[in-house]
């Protein structure tokens, strides 16, 4: 059995990882990796999430296991901080899964649980991982245009034509805010007319959120999620705590599943224990626990939004100071769009050999697409950056 394995292609931002510290340029610049640093090149633990730790390994009595859904408590403290009451609790059910990648899993695995002859739709572009667990899992996919690769910004015309072709009952993948990989988002007006698309044609919109803070703020970055829960009759959402409370090795994530109505939600509920029964059988709790200690304690949640809005102030900064160096350097305006993405990456416009050519002369590192996270930028390595788009032409 096991020599008949087939070989995998290797992960290329894995790939790009290993080149990086092979190169021995002590100047080299990372802007591959898609975790947040600050300008030391760190990727902190913050400080509630230190505080709530001690507070847990000083009370926490067992470590027997929770429920089959995860925590309670987490559950529903991860339910207000996406939903507020945006869709009232008696139609949501929530399970905890391993990381937002977990909760996507789980979402696809409920839909083909559900056993119906269901299309997943994603952007394009999107997240390789969406891409690679749907064709894992044997689920049918179709693309919607998202990015315009000549403005940089959203090709809403493209993606409302494609998604009118969208069937009762398909899910429809969406990036809830900082779209990964190119930071280009919805305006409000916009999730309001996609909102009316997925009403009339009956499709259910996925929401993947994993940098809510990142973007505009908590509530704000919340916006589209929360307007399809007021509206649509179904809907899944996938949301990640390896971002927005730095914990990316603690696997902490939640799949949330609005049904139809208040009746419908214990049978949505049980399927969701069932589901991680099968795949994992009880989620992480560590993580988990630290979050909800976090967001049901006032001073904790305090000190984590006020470090969360100068993480997200920060990235805004060196978006305005990249945009700013590159407007002096180009003399045009045609950088601008990196002030109008949020979260970590955009998406510069460069081709595989200018990305090549960043790589092998500058020492900057970015993913084969262009995609550069922004928060692997500092005040000193903002004005290398621009010099060297400049000088490859892009």
């Amino acid at each position: 059995m096991l020599t008949d394995l087939t070989p995998q292609p290797p992960d290329k931002i894995l790939q790009l990882m290993q080149i990086f510290r092979d190169d021995p340029r002590t100047d080299k610049i990372d802007l591959g990796v898609g975790v947040y640093k600050n300008a030391e090149g760190v990727t902190p633990v913050m400080r509630a999430v230190k505080a709530a730790e001690r507070r847990l390994v000083e009370t926490q009595e067992t470590k027997t296991y929770t429920n089959l859904r995860g925590d309670p408590a987490y559950c529903s403290a991860m339910r207000e901080l996406l939903l507020k009451d945006s869709a009232g609790d008696g139609r949501v059910a929530v399970a905890a899964a391993p990381g937002g990648t977990g909760a996507i899993r789980q979402g696809l695995e409920l839909m083909r649980y559900a056993d119906r002859a269901t299309t997943v739709w994603m952007s394009s572009p999107t997240w390789p991982n969406h891409l690679t667990i749907a064709s894992y899992l044997g689920v049918p996919m179709r693309e919607y245009r998202y990015f315009d690769a000549a403005t940089r910004d959203v090709d809403f015309d493209g993606m409302i034509e494609d998604l009118e072709d969208a069937k009762n009952g398909d899910l429809v993948l969406l990036h809830g805010c900082c779209h990964n990989p190119t930071g280009a988002n919805l305006a409000a007006e916009q999730w309001e007319t996609l909102a009316d698309l997925l009403a009339r044609r009956g499709a259910i919109p996925f929401i993947d959120i994993a940098y809510q803070g990142f973007g505009d703020g908590l509530d704000e970055d919340a916006f589209g999620t929360r307007l399809l829960a007021s509206r649509m009759p179904e809907m899944l959402i996938a949301a990640s705590c390896s971002k927005n409370f730095g914990l990316y090795r603690e696997r902490t994530g939640v799949l949330v599943a609005i049904a139809p109505d208040a009746g419908s939600r214990p049978l949505v509920q049980d399927t969701l224990a069932y589901l991680n029964r099968q795949n994992f059988s009880f989620p992480p709790d560590h993580g988990a626990r630290v979050v909800q200690m976090i967001l049901d304690t006032p001073d904790l949640r305090s000190d984590w939004q006020a470090e969360l809005e100068d993480v997200r102030n920060g990235m805004l900064g060196l978006r305005e100071r990249l945009a700013s160096e590159l407007r002096m350097r180009s003399n045009s305006e045609r950088f601008d769009f990196i002030t109008r993405h949020r979260g970590m990456f955009s998406r510069i416009g460069a081709t595989p050999e200018q990305v090549l050519d960043l790589r092998e002369r500058h020492g900057i590192y970015m993913v084969g697409d262009s995609r550069i996270n922004v928060a692997g930028l500092n005040s000193d390595t903002v004005p290398v950056l621009a010099q060297a788009i400049i000088d490859v032409g892009i």
